[in-house]
């Protein structure tokens, strides 16, 4: 599970994150040390004023009153009378104004002449709809609550701004992708048409199906490369065997403190934060995220493979410790800390100003009550060994005292709500990546005519939603303008 303190996307479950609507906060889904990866200040703020809804708390309660103030954002910069509402739905971190001028769905609102909003996901963010985040406040916190915010936001908002009859379109990538097929399935009065890309509407407790897709994802630049990678995992594994090996270990990694007393959790903590800066690089590999103020961009698929390859380096294990300290130097990381007391420490901080306030706290909450979603290490066909699933789950009963089995029974009911791979409905169109290991977990061919896939070889999570560049391979570009096709014709039905 993971997360690490935050970004946009380590805790858990790299998810998703897009750091699209998730501005800073990632996924994640922190792995690796997304958690470092901030978004910088890029001072779209300062273009697009935020402003607030008065959102209900609990929406499946009627005699609950109790209300909050949900952050959201406008632009009518391209918007024609008479043309359609474009609703970007928030992930799990901040809304990152930036998307208010960028990305491909801009570019579909100045040929469309769409009205833009941007509404920030509960809990995340500025949005707070309680005093904190204990876990009797995170009962809150859920795919539904969030669907029904958007349902009511855009009732409200529609009456206000005279836009009940207009064709409204939902927007979303990684988690908010699924709730942008979501609310197009649950709300079909409410949303004409959703676009959901790199979506994972498929809830799995286990998901070791993402690391098989990291591996063929790396061996789809160099065949060795995820060889020499599971090399060097193993080797690591059997060195944290021998305290005899501990000393060179702290040094070969940079950890802030030396090696001693190691648990079976401190090991599986140190392994998967190793293992996440493949998992980060292979998600958002080439994808053009410059304009949200992403740090390390310029560390692809391409650039790990070529450390991995070199000889000059030492054996396999000495390139992956070269590995981490590129990502270190990259995000400016002096010392690896690989405590798990204190990752559980922040982790179970409930104060809004706590370490993991930032997504990590919210979204693992949201894996263990809705998702799973855990990228273990169950799996023989892929490069890593040592968090298996029971070191996911620990961390639910650690964190919110979610059992086992709780989980399990908490994910069969997303899937019999949603429909998971199954789902039923109109005019969503479901982009994905080969390179992404999410698909796994989305759709990737065409259930139906009105519910087409578009499955781009050789690229990303979420790439399509990212703005195009000279360089974008030409299959994805076609995939842009396949959709937007889809969105033409679906504003005349």
């Amino acid at each position: 599970m993971a997360f690490q303190t935050l970004l946009l996307c380590k805790v858990s479950v790299f998810l998703l994150l897009c750091l699209f609507a998730v501005g800073q906060g990632q996924s994640k889904l922190y792995k690796g040390f997304t958690k470092f990866n901030q978004v910088q200040d890029n001072k779209q703020g300062d273009l697009f004023e935020e402003q607030w809804f008065i959102q209900k708390l609990d929406h499946f309660n009627g005699a609950d009153s109790r209300v909050w103030k949900q952050r959201y954002f406008v632009s009518d910069a391209f918007y024609k009378a008479g043309g359609p509402v474009f609703l970007m739905i928030g992930g799990e971190g901040p809304a990152a104004p930036a998307w208010m001028q960028y990305g491909t769905w801009i570019t579909y609102a100045e040929k469309l002449g769409a009205l833009c909003l941007l509404l920030e996901h509960r809990f995340y963010g500025k949005s707070h709809p309680t005093a904190d985040l204990s876990t009797a406040n995170l009962h809150f916190l859920s795919s539904r609550q969030a669907l029904a915010d958007l349902a009511h936001f855009r009732t409200v908002i529609a009456e206000a701004r005279g836009l009940a009859n207009r064709k409204w379109v939902a927007f979303g990538g990684s988690y908010p992708g699924s709730l942008a097929a979501w609310f197009r399935l649950k709300y079909p009065h409410l949303v004409h048409a959703a676009v959901a890309t790199s979506a994972p509407v498929h809830a799995k407790v286990n998901f070791p199906e993402y690391l098989e897709v990291v591996w063929r994802s790396l061996a789809s630049e160099n065949a060795e490369c995820p060889v020499l990678v599971k090399k060097a995992s193993d080797i690591l594994v059997e060195r944290l065997k021998d305290p005899r090996t501990y000393d060179n270990i702290t040094k070969d990694f940079n950890l802030c403190s030396k090696l001693q007393n190691l648990t079976e959790m401190d090991s599986a903590y140190f392994l998967e934060t190793l293992a996440g800066n493949f998992m980060e690089v292979v998600q958002y590999n080439e994808d053009n995220r410059g304009f949200e103020g992403a740090i390390g961009n310029n560390i692809t698929i391409k650039v790990l493979c070529s450390v991995m390859s070199d000889v000059s380096l030492g054996d396999p294990y000495a390139r992956y410790a070269a590995v981490a300290r590129l990502m270190m130097d990259t995000f400016s990381i002096k010392c690896l800390n690989i405590s798990f007391s204190t990752y559980v420490r922040e982790m179970t901080n409930t104060s809004w100003d706590g370490p993991a306030a930032g997504g990590g706290r919210q979204w693992v909450y949201q894996t263990c009550s809705e998702f799973g979603f855990y990228q273990s290490t169950d799996s023989p066909n892929q490069p890593f060994t040592g968090f298996p699933l029971a070191y996911q789950v620990k961390q639910c009963a650690l964190f919110y005292n979610i059992s086992a089995e709780q989980l399990a029974e908490a994910v069969a009911q997303t899937n019999e709500y949603y429909g998971g791979y199954d789902i039923r409905s109109s005019r969503i169109v479901f982009p994905n990546g080969s390179i992404d290991p999410w698909h796994a977990l989305g759709i990737t061919q065409d259930i139906s005519p009105d519910l087409p896939a578009v499955f781009i070889k050789g690229t990303a999570h979420c790439a399509n939603m990212y703005p195009a560049r000279g360089e974008d391979l030409p299959q994805l570009s076609l995939a842009r303008d396949h959709i937007y096709v889809l969105l033409q014709q679906w504003m005349k039905q």
